[in-house]
């Protein structure tokens, strides 16, 4: 059985670490089962080959794609450098691929899209996503309702859908929710990965980190706490079992 790649690129390693537990708890996935890097402390293995996998897995973090080269840190900077390195196999292979979050930006920019701040981006919190025409036949969106909650907080944006790309969830706020290259490539501009407990651990972790002003951190964690965020989760168990 091939195992699944794990990309993390959260420098602080208690959000890393929690992201991983969700990934495997969420994916139904077990440690043998998967190849995990933090690209924050470890460089991609020379000759790595996104198809010796079942699939690839990006999860989010506090860089931008959209932010000038000059303004990314050295981490930051190797970090978005290692993901696009695969990219090209990973479309012209039409490998697995599941990008959270950040994974979107990566994906979008692959292709040619304007990744950027100037609409779409979403305060931490939850949102509804609504499936679009193609996203009701959709074999990761099986089981899932046509609405559904899912958490997210990102400051920059899919800002137009990507040329061949397949637009499967949307929201008010941000219409490009999930989309889908050829027929194994796939972003979500949410973490399909988190529930409550993961995001109030996430929120701790960065609320000095731009995305909300740090005084509201109580009110957000409470707001997870109240939220019914379930459904996200069945993607990625969808994915696995598919691919894995």
């Amino acid at each position: 059985m091939s195992r699944f790649l794990i990309l993390q690129l959260r420098p602080e390693a208690e959000a890393s670490d929690d992201e991983f537990s969700a990934f495997l708890a969420k994916g139904d996935l077990s440690p043998d089962r998967v190849h995990r890097i933090r690209l924050d402390c470890e460089d991609l293995p020379e000759g790595l080959d996104p198809r010796d996998y079942a699939g690839v897995i990006v999860g989010g973090g506090p860089g931008c794609v959209s932010d000038p080269a000059e303004s990314k840190s050295a981490v930051e900077a190797r970090i978005e450098a290692a993901c696009l390195s695969l990219m090209p196999a990973i479309t012209r292979h039409d490998v697995p691929f599941m990008g959270c979050c950040y994974g979107i930006g990566i994906l979008a920019h692959h292709l040619g899209a304007e990744v950027g701040k100037a609409r779409y981006g979403e305060p931490v919190g939850a949102v509804t996503c609504a499936r679009t025409e193609a996203g009701a036949t959709d074999p990761l969106l099986d089981g899932l309702p046509e609405h559904f909650d899912a958490f997210v907080g990102h400051k920059e944006a899919v800002q137009h859908l990507p040329e061949g790309a397949v637009h499967l969830l949307n929201s008010g706020p941000c219409p490009f929710q999930m989309i889908r290259h050829g027929d194994n490539v796939y972003a979500t501009q949410f973490h399909p990965e988190a529930d409550a407990a993961g995001f109030e651990t996430r929120i701790r972790i960065y609320r000095h980190k731009g995305y909300f002003d740090p005084s509201e951190a109580d009110d957000l964690i409470a707001m997870c706490r109240a939220a019914d965020v379930t459904w996200p989760e069945r993607i990625l168990r969808n994915f696995v079992q598919r691919y894995g």
